[in-house]
């Protein structure tokens, strides 16, 4: 039996666990390296994600500035646009006032005088005609050439037409002195009755019955007994303008489609007027058209919205109008609509402008939002 080398195996053992301890070491000292080496990758990480945090953060915000100078920039442009329709308007109703009202007010101041000197002529003749029935085979040669009969009797009417058109001409002058109030300070107490109509005088031309629209346009007032409107009386009779152009156009497309399917149609647009408590009014206007589709509804009052043609609208209207009301005055300008019944725009505004902001009484209280 052989003696066991304890002592040798020992040593052997002994070089194994340095080895092994060595091995450890080493391996000990890769995984602190490795965790070192991740904690850096992750703080890289941390440090890239924060980066990226901050230069999404960043654009967001760089998003919501460039929208902001967007929506400015729409709104300058539209501000300019509505002093430049204004300011075109102003040289529009100086031009005439100057052009138009000064020789009618020649021809309106004459005319009764003309009428007076022509009567006294004509009673000339009447008198000439009474003493000398007989008169010589020229004159009563030219008598009978001229109608002399005829004249007598035409004269008057004659000059109950002129007069009549030359009233008219002051009219449409006076109307478009008060629908720009160029003859007026900017804010101040106003007859909004009197905005409406002299608009109405304006667009008198497109009421009238056509060729496309043989009955023309009627215009249906119900005015209530309203006072005197604190307001900037020229933006507010060009959104009674921009209304009711829209309102004739919608009137023109549906008496072509009434036509087509040969439906019998008579075109209407109803303006009402009421106190609707002790601090608003409310002004409606109504018509009798296709209606307005509620997905188009919802754009209405957008810049540059417009479903018509191109070139035929520039999408501020209603969009200049709103910010007349709504941003100007204090007040509210909505739209409700059924298809085939209509559309009707309430404008609420305050009596005075210093009660704008009076909260006691909401005119949505009041509101009625049927067609």
């Amino acid at each position: 039996m052989q003696d066991i080398d304890y002592e040798g195996r020992l040593k052997e053992l002994e070089k194994t666990v340095r080895v092994l301890q060595k091995k450890l070491d080493r391996s000990e000292a890769d995984r602190r390296q490795l965790e070192n080496a991740s904690e850096v990758r992750e703080a890289v990480l941390k440090n890239v994600i924060r980066e990226l945090e901050a230069s999404q953060i960043a654009l967001e915000n760089r998003g919501k500035e460039l929208e902001t100078i967007l929506g400015n920039l729409k709104t300058l442009q539209i501000k300019l646009v509505e002093s430049e329709k204004m300011s075109a308007l102003g040289v529009l109703v100086a031009g005439i006032a100057h052009e138009i009202n000064n020789p009618v007010s020649f021809i309106y101041g004459n005319l009764s005088y003309a009428h007076n000197y022509f009567q006294d002529v004509l009673d000339l003749v009447a008198i000439y005609q009474q003493y000398y029935p007989q008169p010589v085979s020229a004159i009563q040669k030219k008598i009978t050439e001229m109608d002399l009969e005829f004249i007598q009797e035409d004269s008057k009417k004659l000059f109950q037409s002129m007069m009549c058109g030359a009233e008219r001409i002051c009219e449409i002058v006076k109307s478009l002195r008060t629908f720009s109030r160029l003859d007026e300070a900017e804010f101040k107490t106003v007859d909004i009755h009197h905005g409406i109509d002299s608009t109405l005088v304006i667009l008198n031309n497109r009421l009238k019955p056509s060729a496309s629209n043989a009955q023309g346009i009627q215009i249906i007032r119900n005015y209530g007994n309203l006072p005197l409107i604190e307001c900037y009386a020229g933006q507010l009779n060009q959104v009674f303008m921009n209304i009711l152009a829209n309102a004739i156009d919608a009137l023109d497309e549906a008496v072509i489609h009434k036509k087509c399917i040969k439906e019998l149609f008579t075109p209407q647009i109803a303006i009402a007027t009421k106190v609707i408590n002790s601090h608003w009014i409310e002004i409606s206007i109504a018509d009798n058209g296709l209606g307005i589709a509620e997905p188009v509804q919802a754009k209405l009052f957008d810049p540059f919205f417009t479903t018509k043609d191109i070139g035929k609208g520039t999408g501020l209207g209603l969009s200049i109008s709103y910010k007349i009301i709504v941003e100007l005055h204090g007040g509210k300008l909505e739209c409700y609509s059924t298809p085939d019944k209509g559309a009707k725009f309430i404008i609420q505004i305050p009596i005075q402008q210093s009660q704008s902001s009076i909260k006691t009484e909401n005119p949505e209280d009041y509101q009625s939002k049927n067609i």
